[in-house]
């Protein structure tokens, strides 16, 4: 890797050698507001060519190819190899390929990376309540476990590190995304907290937490939950598409996206 910018996040967990992982944040790039300045999603109305200068920017920094996926906030996992294009529909992947860059982009969502203990394969996931919910308590998180225990070829244990996202005292829902997690774990109603009538407050990295520990996943690092994690509240530093579709007045949140990378050298 060469020099990052100061406000990216290297992550500070106990993977095994070999494995490397970042998390961008606005700085870095060449966008111009509103997506100054590291944009790295093409879908956001900004310009092409600074999305692509961006992109380059950031394979630069990691030394290694990053693959982008199309996010539709589903529960498919994605293989990668040396021939794996940009822009194919899931929202994780998996790789045992080094130098190979299982990337997902967010800003408000909230991205996990995952590493089997003996640095044998690597995965990230895009987890927005949908994905994370999932259907039948068959989530992202779900399944992007099984493809990485797959991806090592047999048992080993695995590891994981949650990122920025919209925080629990932003995050406000209704009675149904509460419903859908509870119906799959009753403990899930602790991450939730009334915030008017029939509406709450939802703890996003609490909920993947559970969902984890359910797999049997107990080194879970990153984000706890606290003000500095919040994508909302620190403007200056993240992308966050429910605090700027406000800003903007467009309804859909005219802001970039950050991104989660994580890889094998």
């Amino acid at each position: 890797m060469t020099a990052l910018p100061s406000d990216w996040l290297i992550l500070n967990w106990p993977v095994p050698a070999g494995v490397h992982a970042v998390f961008t944040s606005r700085a870095g790039g060449v966008s111009v507001p509103p997506y100054e300045s590291l944009n790295l999603g093409t879908h956001v109305g900004d310009r092409p060519e600074s999305v692509v200068a961006n992109r380059a920017a950031l394979q630069r920094a990691v030394g290694a190819h990053p693959v982008f996926l199309n996010q539709v906030h589903g529960s498919a996992v994605l293989a990668l190899d040396a021939a794996t294009p940009d822009g194919l529909s899931a929202d994780a992947c998996v790789t045992r390929q080094r130098q190979l860059v299982c990337t997902v982009m967010v800003a408000d969502c909230l991205p996990v990376l995952l590493a089997t203990h003996d640095g044998r394969a690597v995965a990230a996931a895009h987890a927005g309540w949908r994905g994370l919910a999932g259907v039948g308590g068959q989530g992202v998180l779900e399944a992007v476990h099984a493809a990485l225990l797959a991806q090592a070829g047999g048992a080993s244990s695995v590891l994981a590190w949650l990122g920025p996202c919209i925080g629990p005292s932003a995050f406000e829902v209704g009675p149904e995304v509460k419903a859908a997690f509870e119906v799959v774990q009753p403990q899930a109603a602790g991450c939730f907290v009334q915030s008017g009538a029939g509406r709450f407050l939802a703890d996003l990295p609490a909920l993947a937490r559970l969902r984890l520990q359910a797999l049997g996943v107990s080194q879970i690092d990153g984000n706890d939950g606290s003000a500095p994690w919040c994508t909302v509240g620190n403007p200056s530093r993240f992308f966050s598409h429910r605090r700027d579709a406000g800003v903007h007045g467009n309804g859909f949140g005219t802001t970039g996206r950050m991104a989660a990378c994580i890889w094998l050298d």
